[in-house]
């Protein structure tokens, strides 16, 4: 008899993320280094998000981010290169971010299951914000559990959660900074998040409330941070039946209070936004969110391609001034000729490239710029967000950090 449907569900998701990432390893392995012109790049593209694009929110980590539409591809001749012995000492290493929630035990256990049988050796990472009385031995007992489960090596990780962009932004940036530490510590080649079609759509109607555009209509990816170190494999899998596998395996499970204060935007989402919308809507809503994301996905990375292309066509720059900084210049003919859409891509990178913090630049940011060409009238510098000033020369708009 087999294992519990559910069980079966998260096994099998895992096991196609363990695939992936033990192909990729070995291409990895097996070719040569690049050189550094192998892979051109513009000089002025935004630095990959920590995602978490990118990516969102406490859970978003529960995301950086760039949220991806549906899980990569799998080479069809690639089987023969899965081990089906014991890990060696030297076979990658793959961490599961657990909190001790039902998502990510139920990605734990699944974890331990799967590797081995594909000759990957499987670990875990819980991380202690610090944030509840008593977290620190709440985070002992959850990395206890996963030795249970038969990870190793396991590491419980204390941060320190800071204030900047409010508490849910906060610990999302202080978790991901601990999980890539750890990663590199262990020198994993991955690392699993366990985010469900839910939190997915959370992330989705999150965005449309932000009114952040595309790219933040596209939730959280599939394979998102450096390298595509996050690999998230239960995008297609709902929270329910991660919670039914959790009781299937008689797993003990910790269910955070802040998933439930009304106090985070994504509880109040979660309790109150998406009922009420399932109650007017009907069934579905959920489903109907993550598509969208995957969507959005597809038309974002276009569009980011061509903003990419056309970056190249109307960019330069200049020597910087005695005591300041590089300056990029535009030429304001090419960027008209551009949609909207493109033309507001390409202003956006040219602001962070000359020093505007990304998560401090925001749609209205970019509208004011935009109107710099298409509803030029002799207007006065714009001041963005990390001191850098937009200004209308002629034919050419100056973008400079002053």
């Amino acid at each position: 008899m087999g294992p519990h449907p559910a069980v079966a569900a998260i096994r099998l998701a895992v096991r196609r993320v363990l695939h992936d990432v033990l192909v990729a390893h070995s291409a990895a392995s097996s070719s040569p280094t690049p050189s550094a012109s192998s892979s051109p790049s513009s000089p002025f593209s935004p630095s990959s998000p920590s995602s978490p694009s990118s990516p969102s929110s406490p859970s978003e980590l529960s995301g950086p981010s760039s949220p991806a539409a549906s899980p990569p591809a799998r080479s069809a001749g690639s089987a023969s290169a899965l081990r089906r012995s014991a890990p060696r000492a030297d076979a990658p290493l793959v961490l599961a971010a657990c909190s001790g929630g039902a998502d990510s035990m139920a990605l734990a256990s699944a974890l331990a299951f799967e590797a081995p049988r594909l000759g990957l050796r499987a670990g875990g990472v819980t991380v202690d914000h610090g944030l509840q009385q008593g977290s620190d031995a709440r985070a002992a007992e959850v990395a206890d559990r996963m030795r249970s489960l038969g990870l190793a090596p396991v590491e419980a990780v204390a941060v320190s959660v800071g204030r900047g962009g409010g508490p849910e932004a906060a610990a999302r940036d202080a978790r991901y900074a601990a999980l890539d530490a750890a990663a590199e510590r262990h020198g994993a080649a991955a690392v699993l998040l366990g985010h469900t079609r839910d939190d997915q759509a959370e992330t989705v109607l999150l965005g449309l409330a932000r009114g952040s555009g595309t790219r933040s209509l596209s939730g959280m990816a599939w394979v998102s941070g450096t390298g595509g170190r996050y690999r998230r494999p239960f995008l297609q899998l709902d929270r329910h039946t991660v919670r039914e596998a959790c009781l299937a395996q008689s797993l003990p499970v910790w269910e955070d209070p802040h998933n439930a204060d009304p106090a985070y935007t994504r509880s109040r989402v979660r309790h109150e936004a998406l009922p009420i919308l399932e109650k007017a809507l009907g069934k579905g809503v959920v489903e109907a969110l993550a598509r969208t994301a995957q969507l959005s996905r597809d038309d974002a990375d276009a569009l980011d391609a061509w903003a990419a292309r056309a970056e190249a066509e109307v960019m330069t720059t200049a020597p910087a001034a005695a005591g300041g900084a590089q300056a990029v210049h535009l030429d304001t003919g090419g960027l008209r000729g551009l949609p909207a859409a493109v033309r507001r891509r390409v202003l956006r990178r040219a602001a962070i490239a000359a020093g505007a913090p990304a998560g401090s630049l925001f749609a209205r940011h970019i509208e004011e710029v935009d109107r710099l060409i298409t509803g030029w009238r002799g207007q006065r510098a714009l001041n963005l967000p990390g001191r850098v000033e937009v200004r209308r020369e002629g034919g050419r708009l100056v973008i400079r950090q002053g």
